[in-house]
């Protein structure tokens, strides 16, 4: 589903907040699970976890070892929030591992996990196995043997990048012989998969597409993927058509034999033939996202969006070739490589975008123009509407957002030191059952209040 579809449309769950995946979203576990699959994860979770209902091992998988949180230190397994709110974040199923506290670099200790997984399942019975690697992102730590092919590069955090990736690639490698080891690969699907594109301040690159990390430009939304299996029938391909990270739902569950319930409202297509023999992809559009909440576009108005859309709201949506943003984007320059210092800080500021004053709408042909360097909004205003139009028929489904305040009971020194489930129902019935005896003696105004 889309982020409009889940509650999740602003930012990303915080650590202190009392926000996870709504619980009444069936995940793909669960529904591998109805077909006799094992299911493990391993790695990052990031969907929350305030209530232990929230966690992996509530979702659908069998195990669950790695982190609950968005980042962490990948040695100590340690993270603030701010000052003060500050945890241990590596869990064994819904315990803290404090035995896995050896200091291992997580790349590596995640690797040594999977292995384990493989070398004591039953090769001949389904296993999906989901790896979220804490690499590539901050903060940037690597071993130390990673840096020797990379002293050429002057920039220092793209040189711990560059080392953080060759572990994160030889990681791939050995997850891939582990599985000719123990006897899957012949019949597995091995997909690779990112959430999101580079942070060019730290470390990443996005050149030489526009944007970074957190904006809807192509630099922050468009990712590298690839699936690699026996499986194919056109090995060796390269596939250019529309696929969205909500596409691997009804994918996997279709090539697991698993059902889709037909009253779920999927924004996700079987796209295994557009992947496997290069046919054309049932999807047509993409909704990037919609969030009411983020800081609303000064000059944005109804009257810009032609009446139909208020483009002081930021989003995003692509129809066949054309993309559209409205609102405040985000950062929008053109990062060059940071890698070697000739290309210096002057190139970069001749990438830097004058603002023109006023501007809520881009528009670009995508194909044709992917590094979003001509807007065509003023060009074709009937393609305009038309995509506005999209958008808010997209906007008449959306859920409203979950974005609750911090919760002060997450904080971690009144759990063990550790960051995990920290909302009690048992609590929440009590308070409620106190206040039904209170009620009896109250009169109506009071009623309230106490509910």
């Amino acid at each position: 589903r889309y982020q409009i579809h889940t509650g999740l449309q602003h930012s990303i769950i915080r650590p202190t907040q009392p926000n996870c995946l709504p619980l009444d979203n069936v995940t793909l576990p669960q529904k591998l699970k109805e077909v006799g699959y094992s299911t493990h994860m391993v790695g990052k979770w990031h969907l929350g976890f305030y209530r232990r209902e929230c966690m992996p091992t509530q979702r659908g998988f069998d195990t669950f070892f790695g982190s609950l949180l968005g980042s962490g230190d990948y040695y100590t397994h340690f993270k603030c929030d701010s000052p003060g709110i500050c945890g241990y974040d590596l869990y064994e199923n819904d315990n803290a591992a404090w035995d896995h506290d050896n200091g291992i670099y997580s790349t590596q200790m995640y690797t040594q996990k999977v292995q384990q997984i493989l070398a004591s399942h039953n090769p001949r019975k389904p296993i999906f196995l989901y790896i979220a690697y804490q690499a590539v992102h901050s903060p940037l730590q690597a071993p130390g043997k990673y840096f020797e092919h990379y002293r050429s590069i002057n920039n220092i955090n793209r040189r711990r990048y560059a080392a953080m990736l060759a572990c994160l690639d030889e990681a791939i490698n050995n997850v891939t012989l582990a599985l000719k080891k123990y006897g899957y690969y012949e019949n597995s699907i091995i997909i690779y998969s990112s959430d999101n594109g580079g942070q060019p301040m730290a470390g990443g690159s996005n050149w030489p597409l526009r944007g970074s990390k957190g904006t809807y430009w192509e630099g922050g939304i468009r990712a590298v993927g690839f699936v690699h299996s026996p499986l194919l029938k056109n090995k060796g391909s390269v596939c250019k058509e529309l696929v969205h990270i909500t596409d691997w739902f009804p994918t996997l569950i279709t090539l697991a034999e698993g059902q889709i319930d037909e009253d779920i409202q999927l924004d996700g297509y079987d796209i295994w033939e557009t992947i496997s023999e290069g046919r054309r992809s049932p999807r047509v559009d993409i909704l990037h996202n919609i969030d009411p909440i983020y800081t609303k576009a000064k000059n944005g108005s109804w009257a810009a969006g032609y009446g139909i859309w208020n483009t002081a709201i930021q989003s995003a949506i692509r129809v066949n070739h054309w993309k559209l943003l409205t609102g405040n984007p985000g950062y929008s320059d053109w990062v060059p490589p940071q890698a070697f210092s000739n290309a210096g800080p002057n190139r970069w500021h001749n990438e830097r975008v004058s603002w023109s004053a006023g501007k809520t709408v881009w528009l670009f042909n995508i194909t044709a123009d992917p590094y979003e360097r001509v807007d065509l909004s003023a060009r074709y205003p009937d393609v305009v509407k038309q995509l506005l139009r999209r958008l808010s028929q997209f906007n008449k489904t959306a859920v409203p957002v979950r974005y609750p305040p911090k919760d002060p009971r997450s904080n971690p020194k009144l759990n063990g030191g550790v960051w995990g489930p920290w909302f009690k129902e048992d609590e929440k019935k009590k308070k409620s059952d106190k206040s039904k005896g209170a009620n009896k003696q109250k009169k109506n105004k009071n009623k309230k209040k106490a509910n």
